[in-house]
């Protein structure tokens, strides 16, 4: 009977030990598979875009489900579900922040959440050339950041606003120097435009300056200027030759009689051929019956043609005419004379190839 019981002992403690073993590799084993869990939700790349793809949040809309749904569909989301419960478990639906955000290929949850949770954003290279009108501005601004064009047009409107800067509803767009701008984008409205107005001062400087009091033009001027001399020719080597033109026509008390201008003040730059009924349109714009610089620019001019009037070419031409090979040049003339011949050779092939 002891001898029994002894084994039967001996047996007890070797299942006991046996169970407490699998009982510890099941521990293991669980906290390995929650670790690796742990794991893959944090660390295992999430997002495979073909590219770095940006996510983007308002600050009035910060929709935790957008933004997923954001995820999913344009960043390449593997799996947007653990995405979801990763974010909430670090509750970031409540503490969103918005922003520009970069999402690139390889990012695992934990470090893009770490990215949206601290704002780290990923900042816009603003630019906007070609723009004609306030409206057009504010269209390619909204484009690129945040604020619409309402928001825009709510300021550049705004004539007390704009006295505060130094301008006015028609010269505003002036303060605008076409570049690449490095900008955040949920930047405000207000911030923007007053970054455009350091750039602006800071574009001008003491040389530039000079420059332009040295032909009686103030800065505003001279981009109105620059303006029209962008709008004749689509030849940047020609603008030097044209803005001297003009400073001619200025100095001599004579009207720009710029084509352009005329464009402008009847809203429509697809014209072809200018015809007398055009010439006798009542606005401020019409250098043919107005005399000097129209009240505004008829487009926001580029840094190379601010400068080129800056540092006109100084000849003697005052007659320019589109050369009649409508290769986009001109030919010049410093007789009326000679601007006639030029100008009859011009219509006879607009007429040539029928164009009215």
């Amino acid at each position: 009977m002891i001898k029994v019981l002894f084994f039967y002992h001996i047996k007890m403690k070797r299942t006991t030990k046996k169970l407490l073993y699998t009982g510890i590799i099941i521990i293991l084993v669980i906290i390995a598979a929650c670790g690796f869990g742990v794991y893959y939700m944090l660390y295992m790349p999430n997002f495979t875009p073909s590219g770095t793809k940006y996510v983007h949040i308002c600050e009035d809309d910060k929709n935790f489900d957008r933004l997923c749904e954001e995820l999913r569909d344009s960043a390449g989301c593997e799996n947007i579900r653990l995405f979801e419960h990763l974010a909430r478990l670090r509750k970031y639906p409540e503490n969103m922040k918005s922003g520009r955000y970069a999402v690139e290929p390889g990012m695992n949850n934990n470090t893009l959440l770490n990215r949206l949770r601290r704002g780290q954003q990923s900042p816009v290279h603003l630019t906007f050339n070609n723009v004609r009108s306030t409206y057009d501005l504010t269209e390619k601004l909204s484009a690129q950041l945040m604020p619409d064009k309402d928001d825009f047009l709510m300021y550049l409107d705004n004539e007390d606003y704009c006295r505060s800067l130094g301008f006015d509803t028609v010269t505003i767009k002036t303060m605008f120097i076409p570049n690449t701008y490095e900008v955040y984008w949920n930047i405000s409205t207000d911030k923007l435009i007053k970054r455009m107005k350091r750039e602006y001062d800071t574009f001008w400087t003491t040389d530039r300056l000079k420059k332009a009091a040295n032909i009686r033009l103030s800065p505003v001027q001279v981009s109105i200027l620059a303006s029209i001399v962008e709008e004749e020719t689509a030849i940047p080597e020609e603008y030097p030759v044209i803005a001297g033109l003009y400073i001619n026509r200025l100095m001599k008390g004579m009207p720009l009689q710029a084509d352009p201008t005329i464009k402008y003040a009847v809203r429509d730059f697809s014209l072809r051929r200018i015809l007398n009924k055009h010439l006798e349109v009542d606005s401020p714009y019409n250098t043919y019956l107005q005399e000097g610089l129209p009240p505004g620019p008829i487009r926001i001019p580029s840094i190379k043609g601010i400068d080129a009037v800056l540092n006109y070419m100084h000849h003697n031409y005052l007659y320019m005419c589109a050369k009649e090979d409508f290769s986009g040049r001109h030919n010049f003339a410093v007789t009326l004379k000679e601007h006639n011949r030029n100008a009859e050779r011009y219509r006879a092939e607009l007429n040539r190839k029928g164009i009215r």
